[in-house]
């Protein structure tokens, strides 16, 4: 089973470059490309989808990742059911509870049952069932087909379980060690077994923190800050501790990261993502596929609050020119390039 790859690009310039550089993943062998949703960035994911679906043939579009709480669940509905109009089998989903959209409206994240009851009810909308989110009653006309696929995107156990219990899929932050892969997929047949599902029916797509970059400077990685209070690996939760715990490093909650000695970095570059040259992060993605069955990943470059708008023009780069073809090489890799 080959390896599909997608890569985050945020909204980090006009709307018209980004569709340049969005065509240029496309060129360069990705199978999709996951968008911000941040309203406070003056641009929105919905436009740019809609402008990314016009301007490519093949890529998967969506949201990396939207929300229930700034986004009404009928409003979302017809933003997705359009889309496939316009980009039929090319579309999904990604919901999550909300981080940086929701906090600067000023909002609370949303509780995750309400989470869960949005999740269902856009799978029935987007068929062209009625559902029912807050006692309201719901429908939608003219429903387009295929009906795009809703992930939820979990990083703790508790919405890994949810995932696995009410969603067609799950893009998890959990690492590549084969031991945090494994716990956190038991959280997911957990919630699949609780709504007499089989886990085997919840795709996955694993998030995958990169810096393709020398050995010595992507391993500094861990002994960042994300912002001031937020070490990197805290961000977006410290549920990422959990999963390197599983994979037998423990590093506490309040840790300081310039603390993390350089030998130790390396370990939780190892086990947490892609850290080295792009030779390095094409092998250890083959060794995630053979360890692990890791069939989607979706790059995550890393960044900090300040950067986190950064174009990733060098991982776009490295993975045509060299991480994309040794994959191809190897049998490895998805790619309509």
């Amino acid at each position: 089973m080959a390896v599909e790859v997608d890569i985050r690009v945020p909204v980090g310039r006009p709307l018209p470059e980004l569709m340049d550089f969005i065509r240029s993943c496309e060129d360069a062998g990705f199978h999709g490309v996951g968008i911000h949703d941040h309203h406070h960035s003056g641009r929105d994911v919905y436009a740019a989808l809609t402008l990314a679906a016009a301007a490519t043939e093949r890529l998967t579009l969506y949201p990396a990742t939207t929300n229930t709480v700034t986004r009404h669940p009928l409003v979302l509905a017809a933003i997705a059911n359009s889309l496939v109009e316009i980009a039929p089998g090319r579309i999904m989903l990604t919901l999550a509870p909300g981080f940086l959209s929701v906090e600067k409206a000023g909002k609370p994240q949303a509780r995750r049952q309400q989470l869960g009851e949005v999740v269902t009810a856009l799978r029935l909308l987007l068929s062209g069932r009625p559902a029912v989110v807050e006692g309201q009653e719901l429908r939608m006309n003219n429903v387009a087909t295929p009906a795009p696929k809703i992930f939820i995107l979990a990083a703790g156990p508790k919405m890994l379980e949810l995932a696995g219990e009410v969603a067609d899929g799950v893009v998890m932050l959990v690492g590549l060690h084969p031991d945090g892969i494994e716990a956190a997929r038991q959280h997911v047949r957990a919630g699949a077994a609780r709504a007499g599902r089989s886990a085997a029916e919840v795709e996955e797509i694993f998030i995958v923190p990169t810096a393709v970059e020398d050995f010595e400077t992507a391993r500094e990685w861990p002994r960042r800050w994300f912002r001031p209070g937020q070490p990197f690996l805290n961000y977006p939760s410290v549920a990422n501790l959990r999963w390197l715990h599983a994979a037998g490093i423990d590093i506490p909650a309040d840790h300081r990261p310039e603390d993390l000695s350089p030998e130790l970095a390396a370990r939780v570059c190892d086990a947490f993502g892609l850290f080295g040259p792009p030779e390095y992060c094409a092998d250890r993605l083959l060794r995630a596929h053979e360890e692990s069955g890791v069939q989607r990943v979706f790059f995550f470059p890393s960044h900090t609050a300040e950067t986190g708008y950064d174009l990733p023009a060098a991982d776009v780069t490295a993975f045509g020119t060299i991480i994309g073809p040794r994959l191809a090489a190897a049998g490895r890799v998805a790619t309509g390039a």
